[in-house]
């Protein structure tokens, strides 16, 4: 009978859970592989959660690259205008003004945030790379973030970047990439009708277009990655929980079977135990 008990224990619990597998006595050689695999299965879905929340701050910083590349070009136009014989101070004045417009558009979107970070300030994301006064004579104010050393990790246990800086990509060392400097010195140039510091400034204009269409480039690789590696998760999920099933989940009808069996032979033994004489010690003192 307690044999019988337990097989409909086990039965009732397994057709209640749809778990074979829901405390370590019902299968203990199973349990180590059972646990790994749960946790794999924890970690695979964590990464999900972090491509996700990264898969939003490439976008937004693509995004902004492409709106700084329209911008820059913008610019290179105005440029172009600016340095033409048949300029009048004032277009020249017109164009300066716009110029700096385009100045402080860009310089608000090296401060586009996700989520109350600052994507383009590398590690230290909690402050804005940049301030902008065009009043000044230097408007650009330093740096305000930090390296970027924040990876995010793919499914197959490699990690990669998923960012570049406010630094690398506005404000380069290299007064050829430099896109701030470049587009300064042409306000300054067109502000003072100085025809030749227009034309001198006009092919930094332009290389630091190419420069920006390279960081632009640069984000959608990284799009590529995360896409790439959210796919990659998704397949590892799917194997990770077939594989779980395998481990812990319940045939209900082979466990539906197994109750009724066990039912039926329950009361095949209630009814043989009912049909045995009983006795007792009177019965032996007559």
């Amino acid at each position: 009978m307690d044999e019988i008990s337990r097989r409909m224990d086990r039965a009732q619990r397994q057709i209640s859970t749809g778990l074979r597998v829901s405390s370590v006595s019902d299968e203990p050689d199973s349990v180590s592989t059972l646990l790994q695999t749960r946790a794999d299965l924890a970690s695979t879905q964590q990464i999900q959660s972090n491509l996700s929340r990264v898969k939003t701050e490439v976008d937004a910083g693509e995004q902004a690259l492409q709106t700084t590349v329209s911008l820059v070009e913008r610019a290179r136009v105005l440029a172009s205008q600016g340095v033409t014989g048949t300029a009048t101070p004032e277009l020249r004045q017109t164009l300066a003004t716009e110029v700096g417009s385009i100045m402080e558009e860009i310089s608000g979107l090296s401060g586009t945030s996700v989520e109350g970070r600052f994507i383009f300030s590398g590690d230290a994301d909690q402050k804005a790379p940049y301030s902008l006064d065009l009043t000044a004579a230097s408007p650009l104010s330093a740096y305000g973030g930090s390296a970027v050393t924040r990876q995010i990790q793919h499914p197959n246990g490699t990690r990669f970047l998923v960012a570049r800086t406010a630094q690398e990509i506005f404000d380069s060392p290299d007064p050829t990439k430099n896109v701030f400097s470049s587009l300064n010195a042409l306000r300054t140039a067109l502000q003072n009708n100085d025809a030749a510091g227009i034309n001198s400034a006009l092919p930094n204009v332009v290389s630091a277009l190419d420069h920006v269409n390279g960081e632009l480039a640069y984000y959608g690789t990284v799009q590529n990655k995360v896409a790439d590696a959210t796919n990659f998760s998704t397949q590892l999920e799917l194997q990770l929980k077939t594989h779980l099933s395998t481990l812990q989940d319940a045939d209900l009808t082979e466990a539906i079977l197994e109750l009724n069996q066990a039912r039926v032979q329950q009361d095949a033994a209630l009814q043989a135990h009912a049909k045995i004489p009983t006795t007792s010690l009177f019965d032996y003192l007559r």
